[in-house]
Protein backbone atom coordinates (compact mmCIF):
# COMPACT_ATOMS: atom_id res chain seq x y z
CA UNK A 1 0.00 0.00 0.00
CA UNK A 2 1.04 3.56 -0.73
CA UNK A 3 3.49 1.78 -2.82
CA UNK A 4 4.82 4.65 -4.85
CA UNK A 5 7.45 4.07 -7.38
CA UNK A 6 8.29 0.56 -5.42
CA UNK A 7 9.96 1.25 -2.20
CA UNK A 8 11.99 -1.41 -1.09
CA UNK A 9 10.16 -4.30 -2.55
CA UNK A 10 12.80 -4.80 -5.54
CA UNK A 11 15.30 -5.50 -2.86
CA UNK A 12 13.50 -7.16 -1.09
CA UNK A 13 11.14 -9.88 -3.45
CA UNK A 14 14.66 -11.30 -4.96
CA UNK A 15 15.58 -12.33 -0.87
CA UNK A 16 12.51 -13.55 0.29
CA UNK A 17 12.10 -15.53 -3.54
CA UNK A 18 15.46 -17.04 -2.59
CA UNK A 19 15.43 -20.94 -1.77
CA UNK A 20 13.47 -22.38 1.82
CA UNK A 21 14.85 -24.31 3.92
CA UNK A 22 13.29 -27.47 1.98
CA UNK A 23 15.01 -26.48 -0.81
CA UNK A 24 11.24 -25.46 -2.67
CA UNK A 25 10.98 -22.13 -4.12
CA UNK A 26 8.47 -19.53 -2.35
CA UNK A 27 5.62 -19.01 -4.30
CA UNK A 28 5.81 -15.23 -3.99
CA UNK A 29 3.81 -11.92 -5.56
CA UNK A 30 3.99 -8.98 -4.88
CA UNK A 31 1.18 -6.31 -5.52
CA UNK A 32 2.32 -2.80 -5.40
CA UNK A 33 -0.45 -0.31 -4.59
CA UNK A 34 -1.01 3.03 -4.43
CA UNK A 35 -4.14 5.85 -4.31
CA UNK A 36 -2.20 7.91 -7.33
CA UNK A 37 -0.56 4.71 -9.39
CA UNK A 38 2.69 5.72 -10.38
CA UNK A 39 2.35 3.91 -14.21
CA UNK A 40 5.94 5.45 -15.76
CA UNK A 41 7.97 3.91 -12.76
CA UNK A 42 5.91 0.67 -12.96
CA UNK A 43 5.22 -0.09 -16.30
CA UNK A 44 9.00 -2.51 -16.85
CA UNK A 45 8.48 -4.68 -13.72
CA UNK A 46 6.48 -7.42 -15.09
CA UNK A 47 9.27 -8.44 -17.50
CA UNK A 48 12.24 -7.08 -14.97
CA UNK A 49 10.57 -9.53 -12.06
CA UNK A 50 9.05 -12.41 -13.89
CA UNK A 51 5.40 -11.31 -12.53
CA UNK A 52 6.50 -11.35 -9.08
CA UNK A 53 6.41 -7.74 -9.03
CA UNK A 54 2.94 -6.36 -10.41
CA UNK A 55 1.93 -2.62 -10.35
CA UNK A 56 -2.29 -2.58 -10.01
CA UNK A 57 -3.22 -0.40 -12.29
CA UNK A 58 -6.28 1.20 -10.55
CA UNK A 59 -6.71 3.68 -7.40
CA UNK A 60 -6.17 1.88 -4.02
CA UNK A 61 -6.91 3.74 -0.82
CA UNK A 62 -5.57 2.11 1.78
CA UNK A 63 -8.42 2.47 3.88
CA UNK A 64 -10.51 0.48 1.68
CA UNK A 65 -8.25 -2.25 0.09
CA UNK A 66 -10.39 -4.26 -2.77
CA UNK A 67 -11.09 -7.61 -2.07
CA UNK A 68 -9.88 -8.95 -5.26
CA UNK A 69 -5.89 -7.84 -3.28
CA UNK A 70 -5.97 -11.06 -0.85
CA UNK A 71 -2.79 -11.22 1.61
CA UNK A 72 -0.33 -9.44 3.67
CA UNK A 73 -0.59 -5.98 3.62
CA UNK A 74 2.81 -3.40 3.87
CA UNK A 75 3.47 0.13 4.15
CA UNK A 76 6.73 1.14 4.27
CA UNK A 77 7.51 5.08 5.24
CA UNK A 78 3.81 6.43 4.61
CA UNK A 79 1.92 5.54 7.76
CA UNK A 80 2.71 9.31 9.29
CA UNK A 81 1.03 10.71 6.33
CA UNK A 82 -2.46 9.74 7.63
CA UNK A 83 -4.24 11.52 10.62
CA UNK A 84 -4.84 9.35 13.64
CA UNK A 85 -8.58 8.33 12.42
CA UNK A 86 -7.50 7.01 9.19
CA UNK A 87 -4.36 5.51 10.56
CA UNK A 88 -7.00 3.42 13.06
CA UNK A 89 -9.24 2.74 9.88
CA UNK A 90 -6.00 1.65 8.44
CA UNK A 91 -5.55 -1.20 10.83
CA UNK A 92 -9.28 -2.50 10.93
CA UNK A 93 -9.44 -2.58 7.64
CA UNK A 94 -7.19 -5.52 7.61
CA UNK A 95 -8.39 -6.60 10.91
CA UNK A 96 -11.64 -6.74 9.25
CA UNK A 97 -10.50 -8.49 6.44
CA UNK A 98 -8.40 -11.47 7.97
CA UNK A 99 -5.35 -10.36 6.44
CA UNK A 100 -1.69 -10.00 8.32
CA UNK A 101 -0.70 -6.18 7.88
CA UNK A 102 3.39 -4.33 8.71
CA UNK A 103 4.27 -0.89 9.23
CA UNK A 104 7.24 0.32 8.49
CA UNK A 105 8.83 3.43 9.13
CA UNK A 106 12.18 5.02 8.59
CA UNK A 107 11.83 8.14 9.68
CA UNK A 108 11.31 8.80 14.00
CA UNK A 109 10.12 11.57 16.34
CA UNK A 110 13.32 12.00 17.80
CA UNK A 111 16.28 14.64 17.28
CA UNK A 112 18.78 11.93 16.37
CA UNK A 113 16.40 11.01 13.49
CA UNK A 114 16.35 14.81 12.10
CA UNK A 115 20.09 15.07 12.28
CA UNK A 116 20.12 12.31 9.67
CA UNK A 117 17.81 14.18 7.60
CA UNK A 118 20.13 17.27 8.12
CA UNK A 119 22.96 15.04 6.86
CA UNK A 120 21.51 13.34 3.85
CA UNK A 121 20.50 16.36 2.87
CA UNK A 122 24.39 17.84 3.13
CA UNK A 123 25.63 14.88 1.35
CA UNK A 124 23.13 15.78 -2.01
CA UNK A 125 25.75 19.03 -2.48
CA UNK A 126 28.21 16.12 -2.93
CA UNK A 127 26.44 13.56 -4.82
CA UNK A 128 24.33 15.77 -7.14
CA UNK A 129 27.71 16.47 -9.69
CA UNK A 130 27.55 12.07 -9.94
CA UNK A 131 24.07 11.12 -10.68
CA UNK A 132 23.24 10.35 -14.00
CA UNK A 133 21.72 11.01 -16.37
CA UNK A 134 23.82 14.58 -15.82
CA UNK A 135 21.52 17.24 -16.05
CA UNK A 136 22.15 20.83 -15.63
CA UNK A 137 19.11 21.57 -14.19
CA UNK A 138 19.65 19.37 -11.89
CA UNK A 139 22.94 21.44 -10.36
CA UNK A 140 21.40 25.14 -11.09
CA UNK A 141 17.77 24.05 -8.47
CA UNK A 142 20.61 22.55 -6.00
CA UNK A 143 23.93 24.84 -5.68
CA UNK A 144 22.30 27.88 -7.45
CA UNK A 145 18.79 28.27 -6.44
CA UNK A 146 18.66 25.30 -4.00
CA UNK A 147 14.85 24.27 -3.94
CA UNK A 148 15.48 20.70 -4.24
CA UNK A 149 17.82 20.97 -1.03
CA UNK A 150 15.14 22.91 1.21
CA UNK A 151 12.35 20.61 -0.03
CA UNK A 152 13.94 17.47 1.19
CA UNK A 153 14.89 19.11 4.40
CA UNK A 154 11.38 20.74 4.70
CA UNK A 155 9.45 17.26 4.03
CA UNK A 156 12.13 14.68 6.12
CA UNK A 157 11.90 17.17 9.19
CA UNK A 158 8.34 17.15 9.08
CA UNK A 159 7.76 13.19 8.12
CA UNK A 160 9.85 12.97 11.44
CA UNK A 161 7.55 15.26 13.48
CA UNK A 162 4.44 13.16 12.30
CA UNK A 163 6.12 9.62 12.49
CA UNK A 164 4.07 7.85 15.34
CA UNK A 165 6.04 6.50 18.30
CA UNK A 166 5.80 2.70 18.96
CA UNK A 167 3.60 3.83 22.33
CA UNK A 168 1.12 5.42 19.91
CA UNK A 169 0.98 2.51 17.63
CA UNK A 170 -0.31 0.90 20.65
CA UNK A 171 -2.69 3.01 21.04
CA UNK A 172 -4.34 2.85 17.52
CA UNK A 173 -4.24 -1.06 17.99
CA UNK A 174 -6.01 -1.23 21.41
CA UNK A 175 -8.50 1.00 19.74
CA UNK A 176 -9.42 -1.68 17.25
CA UNK A 177 -12.71 -3.66 17.38
CA UNK A 178 -12.80 -7.35 16.96
CA UNK A 179 -9.15 -7.79 17.73
CA UNK A 180 -7.91 -10.93 18.12
CA UNK A 181 -4.63 -10.38 16.46
CA UNK A 182 -1.10 -10.93 17.77
CA UNK A 183 0.49 -7.38 17.55
CA UNK A 184 4.60 -6.54 17.61
CA UNK A 185 5.20 -3.33 17.97
CA UNK A 186 9.19 -1.64 18.39
CA UNK A 187 11.85 -0.48 17.10
CA UNK A 188 14.58 -2.32 15.08
CA UNK A 189 18.11 -1.05 15.39
CA UNK A 190 19.96 -1.51 11.87
CA UNK A 191 23.58 -0.94 12.94
CA UNK A 192 25.65 2.52 13.49
CA UNK A 193 25.35 5.28 11.57
CA UNK A 194 21.75 3.95 10.28
CA UNK A 195 18.16 4.95 11.68
CA UNK A 196 15.88 2.45 13.38
CA UNK A 197 12.84 1.26 12.20
CA UNK A 198 9.91 1.70 13.69
CA UNK A 199 7.43 -1.04 12.87
CA UNK A 200 4.12 -2.85 13.75
CA UNK A 201 2.88 -6.13 12.96
CA UNK A 202 -0.26 -7.44 12.80
CA UNK A 203 -2.12 -11.01 11.79
CA UNK A 204 -4.78 -13.46 13.05
CA UNK A 205 -4.10 -16.49 14.97
CA UNK A 206 -4.76 -18.93 11.56
CA UNK A 207 -1.95 -16.89 9.83
CA UNK A 208 0.41 -17.68 12.51
CA UNK A 209 -0.96 -21.10 13.04
CA UNK A 210 -0.20 -22.28 9.07
CA UNK A 211 3.12 -20.16 9.14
Amino acid sequence: MCSGGGGPWFDLALKLQSQSSNGEKRDLQVWLTDKYPNQGAHKNLTSTFDHRITSYPRSVDAVNVPAELPGFRTMFTAFHHFQEDDARNILQSAVDAGEGIGIFEITRRAPAAVGLVLAWVLLLFVCTPWIRPFRWSRLLWTFLVPIIPLVLLFDGIVSCLRTYRPCELKYLVDKLSFNNYQWDVGEQRCGLGRPRITYLIGYPPALRSTD
